[in-house]
């Protein structure tokens, strides 16, 4: 047997029994929008909140753990994830609607919250519609976009803490910021509720459509990205600092900054992370260098550059 195998058995042993599944050596480079990156030790899909919570409760305290949505604004490197890499399901995706009221599951897609709120005449959460990805990515990075923020809809949260215990935080306790909150970032958001206004289904429905048709005109959004790679400046937008350093179509290897929209990047189809990364690093270099400004990731980027295992031995 190999090492790398006993390696991930050994992993496996440690973990404690679930309702969910675990899979070993699961592949993230297809959960991802980039679709690259090495695989995750071990991907864990709880049954539900009461299961997610036994796993933190009873988990050996070495053993990393870390949250995926559905992937459209993070890099896996090409090394893959050490420990267990966290992936809500269904049980986390329901939404449902009381008056003004939206409450959505961490899992649910930002798109599905909008169209929901739509349908019961709530206005306010239109700019979701924009954001391609999950409710816990919102809360986690005060996700915004055509003129709205998280921030400005946000009534509640619940996340669960590293020992199993779930917090309710109200919006005060966000701490939110541009692209940030202050939540620790071990703590897994599992819910939300959001505060709207009552409006007309159909001027609602023409704001989300004029939405996506200005997303489909300025983003390369059938393209293998990540959405936006660095966060404005204060005072600046990226897109114009970059284009104004040069780094429009700038390619390395298979990974390529956006003609269309030069701070996406994009999987051309033969991009490693390791290129994507490099990419990113460049574009700064070139920003800094022109313009004196140091532009900050928006994309997060996890795991390991190089291919390792997780090696932490067992517990005393």
């Amino acid at each position: 047997m190999s090492e790398a195998l006993e390696t991930q058995n050994s992993l496996l042993d440690r973990l404690p029994k679930v309702r969910g599944r675990y899979s070993e050596n699961a592949l993230l480079s297809r959960v991802t929008w980039f679709q690259v990156g090495g695989p995750a030790d071990v991907l864990y899909k709880p049954a539900d909140l009461e299961d997610l919570q036994d796993f933190l409760r009873n988990k050996p305290k070495d053993i990393p753990v870390i949250v995926l949505g559905v992937g459209s604004n993070l890099l896996v490197r090409d090394g893959g994830v050490r420990g267990v890499v966290i992936r809500l399901g269904g049980a986390f995706a329901d939404i449902s609607v009381e008056g003004t009221r939206i409450t959505a599951g961490a899992a649910a897609l930002d798109l599905n919250v909008a169209r929901t709120a739509a349908r019961a005449h709530v206005e306010g959460l239109e700019f979701l519609s924009g954001i391609p990805g999950t409710i816990g990515g919102a809360l986690r990075m005060n996700a915004g976009a055509y003129g709205g923020e998280t921030k400005d809809i946000l009534k509640r949260a619940w996340a669960v803490t590293p020992e199993g215990e779930l917090k309710e935080l109200n919006l005060s306790d966000m701490g939110f910021s541009y692209r940030k909150s202050a939540i620790p970032s071990d703590w897994i958001f599992v819910k939300a509720e959001f505060e709207g206004c009552s409006g007309q289904e159909q001027e609602i429905r023409d704001r989300m459509e004029d939405i996506q048709t200005k997303r489909a005109e300025t983003q390369p959004i059938k393209s293998r990205t990540g959405g936006s790679t660095f966060k404005n400046p204060e005072g600046h937008s990226s897109w114009k600092l970059i284009d104004e350093a040069g780094g429009r179509g700038l390619t390395i290897g298979g990974a390529q900054m956006s003609n269309q929209h030069c701070n996406f990047m994009i999987n051309t189809g033969t991009a490693t992370a390791k290129d994507l990364e490099n990419l990113g690093e460049e574009v700064r270099q070139l920003v800094k260098n022109h313009s004196n400004v140091e532009l900050q990731w928006e994309i997060k980027r996890i795991g390991d550059k190089e291919v390792t295992s997780f090696t932490s031995g067992k517990d005393e």
